[in-house]
């Protein structure tokens, strides 16, 4: 599978040993996009610390995003498309543990079943979350028990499709006399905006050079 954009320097089948490397010679290196666009004073000052991850299933045609849609009854980012992923408590030894734990309780995947890749660099949110993406293969058979109370919808999307920078838009909207920018990757029917789509650019943009 190639993809469309020269400035990608993707293999034409991206597996778990090609991630694993790139992941690695992108280590330290500070994301192409370090957060969500906004005035510098909301930006400013302390942010709560924050993981996902970016669970990567295998498939014939290539490696699969998994993405939850959250339920339409939460007070924060309801309905929106994201990571399972969360806060990072005071006994999580690190964003991994975070990561795998806020995994399990919002869909059910067992730590056990997670080879963890990798990380990329941090993304800050307008909200005040600093957020640490790590990166998991996902090896089947892996049984998903989505939290009804937080999860409307678990589904994937391929790793390919967000890899490749044709599939990326910047879109806006105004609040209150401001004009808000931020990364879109639509995928059929879905809208993948905010954060999740910011972290899925940054991941193109770090492992595919």
């Amino acid at each position: 599978m190639i993809l469309s954009d020269r400035r990608t320097n993707l293999p034409d089948r991206l597996d778990r040993i090609w991630l694993r490397e790139r992941l690695s010679a992108c280590r330290g290196r500070p994301a192409p996009f370090p957060g969500d666009q906004a005035e510098p004073e909301e930006m400013c000052g302390p942010a709560t610390p924050a993981a996902v991850l970016i669970g990567l299933v295998p498939a014939a045609e290539g490696p699969r995003i998994l993405l939850t849609r959250r339920t339409a009854h939460l007070k924060d980012h309801a309905g929106q498309i994201s990571f399972p992923g969360g806060r990072i408590e005071p006994f999580d030894p690190d964003p991994v543990a975070a990561a795998l734990r806020e995994a399990e309780e919002e869909i059910g995947l067992e730590p056990s079943r997670v080879e963890v890749l990798g990380e990329i660099a941090r993304y800050r949110t307008r909200t005040g979350f600093l957020i640490h993406p790590v990166v998991g293969w996902i090896e089947p058979p892996a049984t998903l028990r989505p939290d009804p109370f937080e999860v409307a919808e678990v589904f994937d999307v391929p790793l390919a499709f967000a890899l490749d920078p044709a599939n990326h838009r910047r879109d806006s909207y105004e609040r209150d006399g401001r004009r808000r920018e931020f990364w879109v990757v639509p995928y059929e029917s879905r809208y993948i905006w905010g954060a999740t789509a910011g972290i899925l650019v940054n991941l193109a943009r770090l492992v595919g050079g």
